[in-house]
């Protein structure tokens, strides 16, 4: 009988997240996620995109787009999942941006005029991991000022 009350009270270690910190670190996440599968199902982009896509690489806009979903991917985990994924919210966040870019690249084959590129993955797992890490060095800088 004891060794069961030792089990059970050893099956929950890690504190509760509440609904409110769920939306609050997740929610930017969810909205930003939906707003790169909306611009991914867009079969031929406005004149506007296409005339700054011919300038620079689309690979720094997949850049720039995959590092601000890291960023806040690296803070929802940080701060809005439980403990062990916020001890490593680093490469959580990153290895959920990478499977959100594979799935993206995958979305991209059933849509007219798109194709999926796997350097386009390449593009979004170095900007996930780029946003992640400067969004990681920008809070531990904040923690050790002095307020």
């Amino acid at each position: 009988m004891e060794s069961n009350q030792m089990v059970s009270s050893n099956i929950r270690a890690e504190p509760l997240v509440s609904p409110f910190s769920v939306l609050r670190y997740w929610g930017p996440v969810c909205v930003y996620a939906g707003l790169i599968f909306f611009g991914s199902s867009v079969s031929n982009p406005p004149e506007a995109l296409s005339s700054v896509l011919e300038k620079i690489s689309d690979k720094i806009l997949h850049l720039c787009e995959y590092g601000v979903l890291g960023a806040l991917a690296y803070r929802a985990c940080r701060h809005g999942a439980g403990v062990r994924a916020a001890r490593h919210a680093v490469i959580v966040a990153v290895a959920g941006c990478a499977l959100y870019g594979l799935s993206d690249e995958l979305h991209q084959l059933f849509v007219p005029h798109r194709q999926g590129d796997p350097l386009d993955l390449v593009a979004d797992s170095l900007g996930a991991t780029f946003g992640a890490w400067v969004w990681h060095l920008i809070e531990r800088r904040a923690v050790q000022l002095p307020l």
